[in-house]
């Protein structure tokens, strides 16, 4: 028998005794993003008071954190979906396949915003450019116009980086490196920001992963704030201290309309139909991975999908939307449920 057909009877047999493992196990186990967090849990509920299947532990871990633990293996000991507020990376997927993770259902279940806010009711005023954002959260920036050489951030007031804004102290709360919505900030808001800079524009086309480096980098002397990854921390955090800012998804936003007011992105006010069409700028998709191989062996795993994408939860009137889930377009999301529903596993590693 060739070297590789050896592994694969091996992977074979293991996850035959990871399936058995799992049998023992009647509560499917959901961990990942703290912005699908509410909407998986709703679910859940929904599901477990509504069918003959347990309700569903869910788990906030952040979506790196998530992803680690769903790639760990096949078994009773690992998760059976993982939530995401960015999509599945390359690495993570090579991750997966590498542990025997080899059948995987992708399922993009809306969108969502990434919203600046603030429990300073004045805040629905202010119009900040990606560019004021970036200035005001960079470790770094540049010296000069030439971009040859940057300095630590020197701005410590809104007001320092252009004098039309308020002259308060920079303070804004925000999720840690293993949130998504970290990630999603620092590639739509971040790095878009700094592109607004000419010679750093320019960076970005002669040495991209310079560019990458600097651009992303978020200033650690006390103007961001890691807030872990609980967005109803932050929210809490905001009502207790009105003159910082915290960076959370649309939906606590949504949530919490009474507490808090977003600030306008690039002249966009973060609201429901700007993020649908796109032209909020800071606007993602929202996901959630199953493991296909637990969906024999982990009661109500392929029933807990069906429930997810059904028209009575995820659709234009469903009740995750008076969550605050933002629905994908109609044609999508029955193209979606098709694949979802079938479990149809992803071929190749996300782009």
């Amino acid at each position: 028998m060739k070297l590789q057909a050896k592994i694969a009877a091996v992977c074979a047999v293991l996850a035959i005794a990871g399936g058995a493992e799992a049998q023992q196990r009647d509560q499917i186990r959901i961990v990942g993003s703290s912005t699908v967090f509410p909407f998986s849990t709703a679910v859940a509920e929904t599901f477990g008071a509504s069918t003959e299947y347990a309700t569903p532990v869910v788990e906030s871990t952040g979506s790196g954190g998530g992803f680690r633990l769903f790639c760990s293996g096949v078994g009773a000991e690992n998760p059976d979906i993982v939530n995401a507020s960015r999509r599945m990376r390359a690495s993570e997927y090579e991750r997966c396949q590498n542990n025997g993770v080899r059948e995987i259902t992708e399922v993009r279940i809306g969108y969502d915003g990434i919203v600046l806010g603030s429990a300073d009711r004045d805040a629905e005023n202010l119009d900040l450019t990606l560019t004021q954002l970036w200035l005001a959260l960079a470790a770094e920036v540049p010296a000069d116009e030439t971009c040859s050489s940057f300095i630590p951030n020197p701005y410590e007031r809104w007001s320092d980086i252009d004098s039309s804004l308020p002259r308060q102290r920079i303070e804004v709360f925000g999720p840690p490196p293993t949130s998504g919505t970290r990630d999603a900030f620092v590639e739509l808001g971040m790095q878009a920001g700094a592109r607004g800079i000419a010679c750093m524009d320019a960076l970005h086309d002669a040495d991209g992963d310079r560019f990458e480096g600097i651009a992303s980098r978020i200033r650690e002397d006390g103007r961001w704030i890691d807030a872990g990854e609980n967005d109803n921390a932050i929210v809490q955090t905001l009502v207790n201290t009105p003159d910082a800012f915290g960076v959370f998804g649309y939906s606590f936003l949504d949530q919490n309309y009474d507490r808090l007011s977003g600030v306008m992105i690039e002249g966009v006010v973060p609201e429901f139909d700007a993020i649908s069409d796109g032209s909020y700028p800071v606007s993602r998709s929202l996901f959630f991975y199953v493991k296909n191989q637990h969906a024999a062996i982990v009661p109500g795993l392929a029933e807990y999908v069906e429930e997810f994408t059904s028209d009575e939860a995820w659709g234009e009137f469903g009740y995750l939307t008076d969550r605050g889930l933002i629905p994908l377009h109609e044609d999508e999301r029955m193209a979606v449920r098709d694949a979802a529903v079938s479990l149809t596993a992803m071929t190749h590693a996300p782009e």
